[in-house]
């Protein structure tokens, strides 16, 4: 048991000026970017203001019951503008199939509004029970993005240490490296989890081998293992079987108690063909900066990880070798110090380069967010790299800002920017889509029954999963989700969106 004891001490802790601990719900509230979340609501078309301004959010932590977990979350009314009853009026049954189908890579537009939704504060559904079975549909939607810490802060703010919520909590912890408040939950509550192998991993963790150990022999003699778990258990309890018994093949589908067992192992498994969550693992401080920035790239893709904490990954240091992850670390700090140096010329050269690498990878966005603000204000040559630099501003969050500019040279983007695209500078069938959205004068017909039936936040889910759907060639359903979104306040999310369309599509 002494060995047992030292390798567990050796391979599952960091010391404590480079552990991992996840955000409270404040801590993550401070982070105001950590996952990207949409515009407050503005007054919708025809009717009043839903709240009376933005304000910054004040978190109070408590433990809730099981009922009001379902209406915990990171975001106030006054944030978001969202009305405390947006889900009133809806069954947790159908909300949680949907939250189900949110699509694993959707419109960054849409991405946000996801989150927004995910991590509102809002009274729970009528017909929400005891299970905290809302919450729980949302903990999951978060974790398929990725948005780890978020979903740790929403199980802190609704009491984590319930049955109905533990296993997700333990779970999220675990790919956090930030087990030990749940484990010294388990060890004293076992009732917590119905799962001997977390258990008994939980015991061991909080430092009680002898009753690891019995719980071992008595899960392993009644079959409450799988034979996985209990190889891995095995040898995790007594390491002097790792070297001498057979090498244990990862399962066709991860959890992240088996993913932990084998790093505990030394055997630590590549998280890039595993669930994006899992990602999370790789950016504890144990991690090379390889894989610290490939799973940073990865949640920045589903804007779970804020984009200046990817430029500091990639701006960390001088690239090791060259291809790959690599390349894109030296065309972004090319172009990150031609930017600061401000010199238009080195702008115009390094620019391409880092666009073409950041696109590669799905990160346009984040790519925007970072840049695309300050390449405004670059006097840059005419030439491709200065038309470049506008339809990056237009993807930022700078995008009405830079319409200005792009006047002359894009004036439809330019005039969708400000929410009045030109119908005489429509030259596509998408754009005719957009324009007609943008014309409208309240919700598609196709929403109205949701929205009078008082079922706001189902109408916007719907809308948002009909645009992810629709892509750039469902006409009809773009201008009916569009302008759905704007009819409800959500002008700006519509714009981003159909800017996004527009420019994601496009090869410059």
């Amino acid at each position: 048991m002494r060995q047992a004891k030292a390798l567990l001490v050796s391979l599952l802790t960091v010391p404590a000026a480079q552990a991992q601990e996840p955000l409270s719900a404040i801590d993550w509230l401070d982070e105001p970017v950590s996952v990207n979340v949409a515009a407050p609501l503005a007054v919708p078309l025809n009717a009043p203001p839903v709240a009376d301004g933005v304000t910054v959010p004040r978190v109070t932590v408590m433990p809730l019951d099981a009922q009001q977990s379902d209406s915990v979350g990171l975001l106030p009314g006054s944030t978001t503008g969202l009305p405390t009853t947006l889900w009133q009026a809806s069954t947790t049954a159908r909300l949680s199939a949907q939250l189900s189908n949110l699509p694993a890579t959707p419109l960054p537009a849409m991405q946000a509004l996801y989150y927004t939704l995910l991590l509102a504060e809002a009274d729970a559904p009528a017909d929400a029970g005891t299970d905290a079975g809302f919450l729980k549909a949302r903990l999951d939607a978060l974790s398929k993005f990725g948005a780890v810490d978020p979903a740790l802060a929403l199980m802190e703010r609704a009491g984590s240490e319930t049955e109905p919520l533990f296993d997700r909590w333990l779970d999220l912890s675990l790919l956090a490296g930030a087990e030990d408040a749940p484990c010294a939950a388990l060890a004293k509550r076992p009732s917590l989890s119905p799962r001997y192998s977390a258990r008994i991993f939980c015991t061991a963790r909080a430092g009680d081998w002898q009753t690891a150990a019995l719980t071992y022999e008595t899960a392993q003699a009644l079959g409450l293992l799988t034979p996985l778990h209990a190889d891995l258990l095995g040898q995790f309890l007594d390491p002097e079987t790792i070297d001498n018994g057979p090498a244990l093949a990862p399962p066709p589908e991860m959890t992240p108690l088996t993913f932990r067992l084998y790093e505990a192992m030394g055997r630590p498994l590549p998280t890039g063909g595993l669930p994006r969550a899992y990602a999370m693992a790789d950016l504890r401080p144990t991690a090379g900066w390889k894989a610290r920035l490939e799973a940073a790239e990865r949640l920045a893709q589903a804007g779970a990880l804020p984009s200046n904490r990817l430029l500091g990954l990639y701006t960390e240091r001088k690239p090791a070798a060259s291809g790959g992850v690599w390349d894109r670390v030296a065309a972004i700090q090319d172009f990150d110090r031609a930017l600061s140096s401000a010199a238009p010329e080195r702008i115009a050269a390094t620019l391409p380069a880092a666009w073409r690498a950041m696109r590669a990878q799905g990160l346009q966005i984040a790519f925007a967010e970072l840049f695309g603000e300050a390449l405004i204000a670059q006097p840059l040559p005419d030439g491709p790299a200065a038309a470049l630099a506008l339809r990056i501003a237009l993807l930022s969050p700078a995008y009405e800002s830079a319409a200005p500019k792009a006047g002359e040279t894009l004036p439809f983007l330019a005039g969708l920017a400000r929410g009045a695209p030109p119908a005489d500078q429509a030259k596509t069938e998408l754009e005719r889509s957009i324009v007609a959205a943008f014309t409208a004068s309240g919700p598609a017909p196709a929403y109205a029954g949701l929205l009078n039936s008082g079922k706001l936040g189902q109408a916007i889910l719907t809308a948002a999963l009909s645009l992810d759907r629709a892509g750039p060639r469902g006409f009809d359903e773009i201008t009916d989700a569009l302008s759905t979104l704007r009819a409800v306040g959500l002008e700006d999310t519509a714009r981003r969106a159909a800017l996004q369309l527009l420019l994601l599509e496009s090869r410059g």
